[in-house]
Order: structure tokens, then sequence, then C-alpha cells
């Protein structure tokens, strides 16, 4: 952890990302507010606003990936940044939700990009001894920006109205992008980019899912991050209709929750980062199983409409935070540790494209059930199969184990630099 606190290129990059992510979270906080609460839009309506986002990383998540490592990552995630920062500005003047969709599909195109340049990236300046520790301090901060960002966003909604908070995430992309000026440039990596680098992207894109297929870990951890995060997309993208339904719902009330949540992320993931040597299947078993319990519970306590939702809301976001942290950091963590530098961009895009592809399904079917059936019933319903996924996990976690990692040829790169 020392080492990586004197590393001035992974805090400069780490300090970027906690810019935009408090950015992120002001605008969507205020998005979903506008939309799921002053504009009373429809569940189906209100998952495609986290649609919007997810379809471009699903649709173009492996040849972001590709683009990632053929080109200057740092010249990526500069250029996204500044690009995104302009769409959300024009957020300011929206006042269909046609034009809400637009724009968000944009932004997507580019955090589709920004995502496997940032994860290449890190992968250059951190020792693969510290990667574990690295990757947890990552989410410690995404969870705080979690935390930060909703608190900000409900007060500065209340204070200067929606159009002043999306100018002030506008501010965060632009110093997000100058701060990652100042990153290192780029740094070789081993040999065999040089040769890899001629194939095709249709080659490069079956590279990547070849090597994941090559771990019975990566394999069985993305099926279960997949499978999962369909069932809670399902389920989360409704939050904001399931919190309409107690009598005591307001806008604050939302944000109360998923400041809960982060918390819980963080607390997690400040857990993580001291606890380095775990085994990350039974960590994302106990994940899966106690976002389970957490989405049962609300949807139970909202059925009964129990006063002090305040209280209860918060706790269980906690639980479901924390749990989740539990969940995506030990996967994320061990694909970085087992890939090797010069195929960072084209795994992580293969990973974001699956996982993406669940946040699709899953907002879609969640909004479909919250229709057809009720939104109490579609966060029982998911919450029942993210408990029974973790049992069939749990039978399933020897076999697993035993089939677990490469014989890593990952390596950071040399000290060498190259014009970036």
């Amino acid at each position: 952890m020392k080492k990586l606190l004197k590393n001035k290129g992974y805090l400069t990059l780490m300090g970027a990302q906690a810019i935009s992510s408090i950015g992120d979270w002001l605008s969507i906080v205020a998005i979903i507010t506008l939309v799921g609460l002053k504009w009373n839009a429809s569940p189906i309506e209100v998952s495609f606003v986290i649609l919007c986002l997810a379809v471009p990383m699903a649709l173009l998540g492996p040849v972001a990936g590709i683009v990632a490592d053929r080109l200057n990552r740092k010249v990526l995630m500069i250029v996204s940044d500044v690009v995104r920062a302009a769409l959300i500005l024009l957020l300011t003047v929206v006042s269909e939700l046609w034009m809400v969709y637009a724009i968000l599909l944009a932004v997507g195109v580019f955090s589709s990009v920004f995502i496997p340049a940032k994860n290449g990236k890190l992968k250059e300046l951190v020792d693969q001894k510290d990667m574990k520790g690295a990757m947890s301090l990552t989410s410690v901060i995404d969870s705080s920006t979690k935390i930060l960002g909703p608190l900000l966003s409900g007060l500065l909604v209340t204070l200067m109205g929606a159009q002043m908070v999306f100018i002030i995430d506008s501010g965060t992309f632009l110093l997000s992008a100058l701060l990652l000026l100042f990153l290192p440039k780029t740094l070789k990596v081993v040999e065999t980019e040089k040769t890899e680098k001629q194939e095709s992207f249709k080659q490069e894109m079956i590279l990547g899912a070849r090597f994941i297929k090559s771990s019975r870990f990566m394999v069985a951890g993305l099926l279960l991050l997949a499978i999962s995060l369909l069932m809670v997309q399902l389920s989360d993208s409704q939050l904001i209709v399931l919190l309409r339904e107690l009598t005591t719902a307001s806008p604050d009330l939302f944000g109360y929750l998923v400041t809960a949540s982060g918390s819980g992320m963080f607390l997690a993931g400040v857990y993580l980062t001291k606890k380095t040597d775990y085994k990350a299947f039974p960590l994302m078993l106990i994940g899966v199983c106690g976002i389970g319990l957490s989405f049962g519970m609300l949807g139970v306590f909202t059925y009964f409409d129990l006063s002090y939702s305040i209280v209860w809301a918060a706790l269980l976001g906690f639980l479901a935070g924390f749990s989740a942290s539990l969940t995506f950091v030990p996967f994320q963590a061990s694909v970085q540790v087992e890939t090797p530098v010069h195929m960072t961009g084209r795994v992580f895009g293969v990973v974001n494209s699956v996982t993406t592809t669940a946040t699709i399904i899953g907002p879609l079917l969640g909004g479909w059930m919250a229709t057809i059936l009720g939104v109490i019933p579609t966060f029982i319903i998911t919450a029942s199969l993210l408990v029974i996924i973790s049992l069939i996990g749990l039978l399933a976690k020897n076999k697993v184990e035993r089939g677990n990692g490469h014989v890593s040829t990952s390596e950071r790169g040399t000290s060498e630099a190259t014009s970036g």
C-alpha cells in the first residue's frame, strides 16, 4: 500500500477517476430524479436511462478494447473526457425524454473507450504484486464518489436546479482531462505485443475471448458476474419506482439509499485493500447472496409500507453496496493480475461487453416485469434468484478453484518510455 501511495502515475490516474466519477453521480442522480419523479416516467422509460449508457458498452466493448491496446491510452482517455464534457452540457437544454436518451447513448460510446484504456494504463503503471491492492483502492475511490456525489447532487438540485448540476458535471470531465495530461508517457510492453499488433480486429477479439476461456475461474467468474448483474439490474433499475410505493417517498430518499450503498462499497473496498490474499470466487458468492437478501428485504418492507423508511432503506442500501464490492472487486482484480499488459484492453473489452449486455437486458426485463407483475414482486423474484445462484455457485466452488488461473505472463512495461 505504501508503494502505491508513492506511485505518482497511479495517483494521477486515480485522481482523474475520482473527479469524473463524482461528476457522473451528480448527473445520474439528477437525471433519475428528473425523469422518475418530476416527469413521472413509467418503469420502462426509467429503464431506458440506464439502458442508453449500457448499450454502447455492450456493442462496442471488444472493439474499444482493441483500440485501447493499439493506440495511445492516455490520449484516448483525454479525448473521451473532453467529448463527454461537451455532451453533458447539452443536458441543460433538454425538454423531452428522447433528447436525454440520445445524449446518454453518445456518452456511453465514449465511456466504452475510456474504461479499457484506463484498465490498460493501470496495468502499465502498477507492479504485478501490487495489483490487487490497486484494484481495491480503486474500488474505495469509486465508492467514496458514490457517497459524495448523490449527497452533493441532492443539495445542488434543490438549491440550483438540475441544469447547474449538469454544468458542474461537464466541468469535472474537463478537470479530469487536464489531470490526465500529467500521466507518464506510454510504456513499452512485452515483446509479444509486436507480433499481435498486426492481427485483424476479428482475430484480436477471438484472442481476448480465448484467453478468458483458458482459465476456469475467469469463465465461471464472468458467468456468475453476468448472471448476477442481470438479476441486479432487473430490480436496481426500478428502485425509484419502488420508492414511489412508500407513503413517505421523497427525492431525498433515493439519494440517501445510493449514498448508503456507496458507504457499504467503501468499507468493503477498504477491507479488500488490507486483505489482498483472498480467494475471489467464495467472496463473489457471499456478495451475490448479500445483494439478494438486501433487495428481497427492500421489497418486503415496501410491501408493508414500514415507517422510518429513511433508516431501513439506508441500512439495506449499505448491505447491497458492501455485497456488490465483494462481488465485483475480487473478479476485476484477479482478471487484472492474470492478464498480460499487452492484452488488457482486449480481455477487459470482452468482460465489459458481456457484463454490459446483462445491464442492457436487465433494465428492459425489469421494466417489463414491474409493469406486468408489479415492482414489489419483481424485487422478491430477483432477490430469490440471486440467493439461488449463490447456492449453485457454492456447489461448484471446488471444481472452479481446482482449475483457477493461468501461469501468468503478465508483466508491467519496462521503464523505457516511447513517445506518448
